[in-house]
Order: C-alpha cells, then sequence, then structure tokens
C-alpha cells in the first residue's frame, strides 16, 4: 500500500512537470514551428500620413504570410502609452523566434524600445529613430528629412528664386523634423547641400544677410485648417502679396494654403495681386489630394495661376522597405543600419510616376 502510495505520487509528480512543460512552451515559442515571427508595430490605421503608414504594412504583412517563410502581424496604437503596453506585452512572454520593426510614436517609447534590446530580440525603427538608440537597431529606416529642405530649395531655385527674395516657411511642429527641413533648405541655399548631384551656382548662393529674408511661420501641427487660418491672416496685410516663395513643410499645410486661395477669406483684391506674382508653392509627403492637384484634377484655375507646385517625396509606403530590412536580415544578407531614402521632386509632368497616399 506504502509502495502504491510512492508510485502514484511519482505519476502525479511527472504528470505536473509534463503540463507545467507544455504551458511554457505555448507562451515562448511562438516560432517553434521554425518560422521567425514578425511583430509589426505602427500607428492606428485612421487617415493622414501616420495612418497611411499601416495602410502600407498590412499590405506587406499580408504578402509575407502568403509567402510563407515567415509569419508577420500588424498591430497599432492610438498612442505611445498603447504602444508601450503592447511592447512589454510582447517582451514579457519570452517568445522565441522574433522580430519586431517599429514606428515609434513619440520619444517616451525609448524605455520600452531599449527593453527589446535588453530582451535581444532584433528590430528595425522606421521614421521616428528615439535618440542613442540608433546603433542597437537591425536597420534605421527613415526619409530624408534634411533632404525635402534641400529638395524645395533647389525647385524654387529652378524657377527663379534669387539671393534675398521673401521666402515663408509653414512649419510642420517644433520636432527635430522641423529643424532638419528648415535646415536642409538652407543649406542649399548657401551653397552646402547638393540636390541630384549638384549644388547652387555660385552667383545665387544666398549669405547669412540673404537668409534674413526668409520667414519662419512657427508651429502648424501639420493641420491643414492651422496653415489656412495662417495663410488667411498672412494675406490680411496687403503688403504680403508680395510674397512670391512658399515652402510648406507637408502636403496638408500646402492645402491649406489653396483652400485659403480658394476660400473667401481673403481680400479679392489681395488675392488678385498675389495671384499675379505668379507664386510659388512646395509640399512634401504624397497625399492624394494634393497629387489631384498635380493631375489637374481639382482646383484647375487656381493651379493654372501659380508660378510652380511641387510635393517633394517622403512616402509612408517606406514602412514596407523597414518591413523588408529585417526579412533581409532574417535572410542572413548585409543591412544598411542608416537607412535613408531620397527624396524626389514630384510636379505635374512626373507624379503620373508615383504612388500617392489617402
Amino acid at each position: 500500500m506504502k509502495n502504491m502510495k510512492k508510485l502514484w505520487g511519482v505519476i502525479v509528480a511527472a504528470l505536473l512537470i509534463l503540463t507545467l512543460t507544455a504551458c511554457g512552451s505555448s507562451s515562448s515559442s511562438k516560432g517553434s514551428d521554425g518560422k521567425t515571427h514578425l511583430y509589426v508595430l505602427t500607428a492606428s490605421e485612421d487617415h493622414g500620413w501616420t495612418g497611411s503608414v499601416a495602410t502600407f504594412a498590412k499590405e506587406k504583412v499580408e504578402a509575407i504570410n502568403e509567402e510563407g517563410k515567415y509569419t508577420a502581424e500588424l498591430i497599432t496604437s492610438s498612442d505611445a502609452s498603447e504602444q508601450i503596453t503592447t511592447i512589454e506585452d510582447i517582451v514579457s512572454k519570452g517568445e522565441e523566434n522574433i522580430a519586431i520593426v517599429i514606428q515609434p510614436l513619440d520619444d517616451t517609447v525609448q524605455s520600452a524600445v531599449q527593453s527589446i534590446v535588453d530582451a535581444g530580440i532584433p528590430y528595425v525603427a522606421f521614421d521616428r529613430i528615439i535618440s542613442g538608440l540608433e546603433s542597437t537597431a537591425v536597420s534605421n529606416v527613415k526619409g530624408d528629412n534634411t533632404g525635402i529642405g534641400v529638395a524645395a530649395a533647389a525647385y524654387f531655385v529652378e524657377k527663379g528664386l534669387t539671393p534675398g527674395e521673401a521666402v515663408y516657411v509653414y512649419e510642420g511642429d517644433t520636432s527635430s523634423v522641423t529643424s532638419l527641413r528648415n535646415q536642409g533648405f538652407v543649406d542649399y541655399l548657401t551653397g552646402n547641400a547638393e540636390f541630384n548631384g549638384e549644388t547652387i551656382s555660385e552667383d545665387l548662393k544666398w549669405s547669412e544677410k540673404d537668409l534674413k529674408a526668409v520667414t519662419y511661420s512657427g508651429a502648424m501641427n501639420w493641420s491643414r485648417s492651422d496653415t489656412k487660418s495662417s495663410f488667411e491672416s498672412l494675406m490680411g496685410d496687403s503688403s504680403n502679396a508680395d510674397i512670391k516663395w512658399f515652402y510648406a513643410q507637408d502636403d496638408e499645410l500646402s492645402m491649406g494654403i489653396l483652400e485659403a486661395l480658394q476660400g473667401g477669406g481673403i481680400d479679392d483684391a489681395t488675392k488678385k495681386a498675389f495671384l499675379a506674382n505668379k507664386p510659388v508653392i512646395s509640399g512634401c509627403g504624397g497625399l492624394n489630394e494634393f497629387y489631384e492637384v498635380l493631375r489637374g484634377n481639382s482646383y484647375t484655375d487656381l493651379a493654372s495661376q501659380l508660378g510652380g507646385l511641387v510635393s517633394v517625396t517622403y512616402s509612408p509606403s517606406m514602412i514596407q522597405t523597414a518591413i523588408q530590412d529585417m526579412e533581409d536580415h532574417l535572410a542572413g544578407e548585409e543591412v544598411e543600419q542608416d537607412h535613408v531614402i531620397a527624396c524626389e521632386n514630384v510636379t505635374s509632368e512626373n507624379v503620373d510616376n508615383y504612388q500617392a497616399f489617402d
């Protein structure tokens, strides 16, 4: 009887060990079938540039799952705190054979990204690169924010901008993104940056004195409505109708200018004087609504009165490049750690060659 009890105890203990082992394997082996699992973390899919990142990510995730070499899933977050919770959940599971591609929603995600590093999980950072953690990423994929300013300035010079002419800059926000876009603009004008392999000619270079003719709006918060109101206010002083060059750091901001010119918030005489000056407006991003203007399908009459209209590329589809970088890394290929995607100017002549977003 005593021996039977001992035997029964051994059996129960063995079953308990097997049960715990099974539970443990279910929570720590996402890639236990031999396939690495990719978590793609982005902002929520709603609208605008940030929301469109998720749309393009979803396309790439579906393609990965269809191909079958890896498995992948997209997890979106409405704000940084939700994204931090998502990262904490992933890391706490202790899963094997996983990798992460992340679009950090703001700099408060830094500690969570550090936890990815500490857990030994390979990751690719997209768009917002957390300062101090660049060297820990497989790849840091981003558009060329400095290059956006360079491209806009080069377009203006091509259209006839001369040193010391009044330029009005509609800024996005107070982040490094805006600072870099401002810097690129100045760098090209002063001869310190190239566009398409060429610098500004010596006779068109701007001096420090010339740069005083550049006016900065302050943060528009990437808002079309804020820019529209600001532009209407600017044109409230009829003397500002002489300003010909408008560097808007996003297509939404450019659309704000166009909406103001199309609407009734500006005095007709001021508007007429402004358009008679053949103003030139630059945007950035690839917004389909702005591309429709370039295609000649909207704001047709207004666009015909402008001296130039351009959108510098900075597409949310770059997230697919970030995911591909991780796939290449997992396949043993060498990946560029500082992966900057060059800018191009999109005009009415070449707009059909570029993909837009809604």
